[in-house]
């Protein structure tokens, strides 16, 4: 049976948080890592560590086994995390670990038959009682997302993704119903660590810009931390996952949180070669 714990949060929610960051003037840096990679007290450690070098919130990565939406580097730690057993259960029992050291806002991202499996009440009332504050389902389209939202509302914020393929009026729905921060897909296609972005990552920013007031934050394919500093220029945050799991296969857990304190500096600094 999973034990029982109440996770201690920033005492504001995602979307304020990141809010008052915008009035501060700083990037939000958001890395991305998976739950029980590579292993349960790794991740632990790197979620902590990512914390204390600088990130102002944390993705955790719920395996499973068809993520469709991932790139070759988060599909094989999401397949190294299940090999280890890691489950949702853990991942809730993470949550509770990090919360004990732990208060930048956190966001479960995962797919919804893990949801399902698990009982979409339960796993909004175990993740919302240990500490998480929103959740990214890619594979869960806004429009079938009743239930969940249902569930979900007042406990857990519901982050949506946005392509550079959405149609204005899918722009808008996204910026009407999305929680937390309005998720940026800066390319279309899987996850994963890129050599350059976009060339017109600015003007697929600025469509949602003239849309909304809510944080915008760039994902998929953020790579470098010139990279990210470039993002910076143009979005409120800049979210962090195939490169920051490349390091810790690479190096082990002290790599991964060397490579969030480069993030951040390259964001708290001033010019930057460009991308």
């Amino acid at each position: 049976m999973r034990r029982t714990c109440s996770g201690e949060r920033t005492g504001a929610s995602l979307s304020a948080a990141l809010a008052e960051l915008g009035r501060t003037g700083r990037t939000a840096l958001i890395p991305y890592c998976m739950g029980g990679y590579p292993s349960f007290e790794e991740s632990l450690r790197l979620i902590a560590g990512a914390a204390e070098a600088g990130a102002d919130a944390i993705e955790i990565g719920i395996p499973f086994s068809d993520p469709l939406a991932d790139g070759p580097t988060i599909q094989a730690a999401s397949q190294a995390s299940l090999d280890n057993g890691f489950t949702p259960s853990l991942a809730i029992d993470l949550v509770c670990d990090v919360r004990k050291s732990t208060r930048v806002p956190l966001v479960f991202m995962t797919y919804f038959n893990v949801v399902l499996h698990y009982g979409l009440e339960r796993f909004v009332a175990d993740a919302s009682e240990a500490g998480v504050d929103g959740v990214i389902v890619p594979d869960l389209p806004m429009e079938e997302a009743g239930s969940w939202r249902l569930a979900a509302g007042g406990k857990l914020e519901t982050i949506y993704l946005i392509a550079p393929t959405s149609t204005d009026s899918r722009i808008e729905a996204v910026v009407r119903e999305g929680e937390g921060f309005i998720y940026a897909v800066s390319t279309t296609g899987v996850t994963g660590a890129r050599g350059e972005l976009p060339q017109d990552l600015g003007d697929f920013i600025g469509r949602i810009r003239v849309k909304t007031d809510k944080p915008i934050c760039v994902g998929f394919g953020v790579s470098t931390p010139d990279q990210a500093k470039a993002v910076s220029r143009l979005a409120n945050g800049v979210i962090v996952g195939s490169a920051l799991i490349d390091a810790v296969r690479a190096g082990g857990v002290e790599a991964g949180v060397d490579f969030v304190r480069e993030l951040r500096r390259a964001l708290d600094a001033g010019e930057v070669d460009a991308p």
